[in-house]
């Protein structure tokens, strides 16, 4: 099986990607035969409140004394640079430029003017936070701070505003991002209790015709494609979140089996979308 493209990677570029090389990558690329690869670097503007104790001790020079990370920015040139090396030092691979954009409904004017910098191929948008207390927590701190059912529930009801509000980015990134950190003193995780908030997010993303990613860091159940598929869905990628290359694809047969099950299927070139 010829596995689709993976579109969502990161590298040394990437602020949180300590173990990230994309030249490795690459070539891990190659070893598996993966036709394609898009490494969306972080773009993250948003400072957070954190417990130092969740994060690797190697972020550790990020934090202020009173618990708040804001990330560096993105070295636009330095990592343009690197993708054309890598084009060139891996012909046979589809090397793609891309971005993963973090609330960028929140930071509209410094997201447009870091998509002026460059010419970016595959542009992902990103909810990894939420105000809470007047400050922006990230889901472990959150899990601390509310019942896990309404972090879920304010996630994906913010993922709407997200998408309603923000038109610069083509792809909706790990819509099941806080089951990544589900505690597990609140028992099972079952989407079905979040049905409505999951299909009014998934209609929204629909109804402006941009795709919706299959993040495989944590498997997305299939409830979650059918209800892509039920609200009008029409388009799918790929993403491993891979922020070293051990990690590049994983889960990426499994993935397209369940996509392909719900009448998704690849496109003309490797890199192209997976659509109905």
């Amino acid at each position: 099986m010829v596995l689709p493209a993976d579109s969502h990677v990161h590298s040394e570029w990437s602020w949180d990607a300590l173990d990230g090389s994309m030249e490795r990558t690459c070539a891990r690329a190659v070893d598996m035969g993966l036709p394609a690869i898009a490494f969306t670097e972080h773009a993250d503007y948003t400072t957070w409140t954190i417990t130092a104790s969740d994060f690797d001790q190697r972020f550790q020079p990020l934090l202020t004394p009173d618990e708040t990370l804001t990330p560096p920015r993105l070295d636009v040139n330095g990592y343009l640079e690197s993708v054309q090396r890598c084009r060139e030092q891996f012909p046979d691979l589809r090397v793609m430029s891309g971005l993963e954009l973090g609330e960028p409904h929140w930071h509209s004017d410094v997201v447009a003017k870091l998509l002026d910098a460059g010419n970016f191929d595959r542009v992902l948008g990103s909810l990894h936070s939420l105000p809470i207390d007047h400050q922006f927590c990230e889901m472990p701190e959150l899990y601390r701070r509310l019942p896990a059912a309404e972090v879920v529930r304010k996630y994906l009801l913010e993922l709407p505003n997200l998408i309603v509000s923000c038109d610069i980015f083509s792809v909706l990134a790990h819509i099941d991002y806080p089951v990544r950190y589900w505690p597990t003193q609140a028992g099972p995780y079952d989407p079905n209790a979040f049905q409505d908030e999951f299909r009014h997010a998934l209609r929204a993303l629909a109804d402006t015709s941009r795709a919706l990613e299959i993040n495989t860091q944590v498997p997305l159940h299939a409830e979650i494609v059918r209800w892509w598929q039920e609200e009008g869905g029409a388009a799918i990628t790929f993403g491993s979140d891979a922020h070293d290359p051990t990690r590049l694809a994983r889960g990426f047969a499994e993935a397209a089996e369940l996509v392909e099950a719900h009448g998704f299927r690849r496109g003309r070139h490797p890199y192209d979308l997976w659509t109905r």
